[in-house]
């Protein structure tokens, strides 16, 4: 049994699993629109406090039965990096990693908590050697998520980030991948090599500026450009004027793409990926698939982060206005079964 809490800027996210073979059952599951303060910009006591309640009121409604919770930090507040190791053993990696890690992380390595994955191992052939996903985050930010939980009489039992659950959800065994998810706040790339994250960078750029430039070309609220935003996307409907607030956007997010494909194979050494899977609320937007994939050349799908699970009629027809919100918490129930 596994549940994944997802606490995004706008909206929280929670999902429940047990595993039957191959493929998951859902237990349980739920949305949640919330408008208050999150977990990093947290300024007063009754900040926490507040959030708290929401996530404890969301998980009696959602029915979810244990009590035991793999969350996901902001990937903004992640530091990552690949970093290149001579042909070391597993456990003489795990040794060099910390000092490694203080030449690429902006904060003392004291006040960090530092993970890292193996993403590759050559032995035969030139250059030999180990490629090491180095993962970093505040020690005092996991803290702050930790009691948030045990305020909601919940308990955390991994910590983990939205694109290493995106990999999980997503991420094929058999070739090279590139995940675009679109969140309020900011837009989440990871590149992944044969379902392994190898990549990941994320851009200040997302489903608020998409909104904000909607509303700032007609004229309108926040509230009603997220409407025709939804209901027009980059479409030619509305006399164009849509599209035309949208498009610099989407181009400027393009070209940050562009840029991590570019600097994954120059400087990673890594494929050009084959397929995007796009991922997050905005990822409904109409026309966007086929958009970003004209910028992009290459062939781009919205993912389904309930492939993997197994769900009654009446769930698929809840949840799929809604699937693409639950891509990290399905991914972070995974984590557990």
């Amino acid at each position: 049994m596994g549940v994944g809490l997802d606490i995004g800027t706008k909206t929280i996210k929670i999902v429940e699993l047990a595993k039957e073979g191959n493929s998951f059952k859902l237990n349980g599951s739920g949305v949640v629109g919330y408008k208050g303060i999150t977990p990093g910009n947290f300024k007063e006591e009754k900040d926490l406090l507040e959030l708290a309640q929401v996530i404890k009121k969301l998980h009696k409604e959602a029915r979810i039965s244990s009590k035991d919770i793999t969350i996901a930090l902001p990937e903004e507040k992640i530091f990552t990096r690949v970093i290149d190791f001579p042909l070391l053993t597993d456990q003489e990696i795990s040794s060099a990693i910390k000092w490694e890690a203080e030449q690429y992380i902006p904060i003392p390595i004291a006040e960090a908590i530092v993970q890292h994955q193996i993403i590759s191992r050559i032995e035969k052939g030139a250059p030999s050697g180990v490629k090491v996903l180095l993962v970093a985050v505040s020690r005092n930010l996991v803290e702050i998520y930790v009691k948030l939980l045990q305020s909601a009489n919940l308990n955390t039992v991994k910590v983990d980030t939205e694109l290493l659950s995106l990999t999980r959800v997503f991420a094929p065994n058999d070739k090279t991948s590139l995940i675009i998810d679109f969140g309020a706040s900011s837009t989440d790339i990871a590149i992944c090599n044969k379902g392994i994250l190898s990549f990941s960078r994320s851009i200040p750029t997302a489903g608020e500026a998409f909104s904000r430039a909607v509303a700032q070309k007609l004229n309108i609220t926040p509230q009603q450009a997220e409407e025709y935003k939804k209901a027009y996307g980059l479409s030619s409907k509305l006399e164009e004027k849509i599209k035309g607030a949208l498009d610099p956007v989407i181009r400027s997010v393009s070209d940050e793409i562009k840029k991590a494909i570019f600097h994954y194979q120059s400087e990673e050494k890594g494929e050009m990926p084959s397929s995007v899977i796009l991922s997050g609320g905005s990822s409904g937007m109409p026309e966007v698939v086929t958009y970003l994939s004209k910028i992009l050349g290459l062939e781009i799908v919205v993912g389904d982060p309930f492939a993997k699970v197994s769900l009654s009629t009446d769930a698929q027809k809840i949840l799929a206005p809604y699937a693409p919100l639950y891509s990290i918490a399905v991914g972070l129930a995974m984590a557990e079964t």
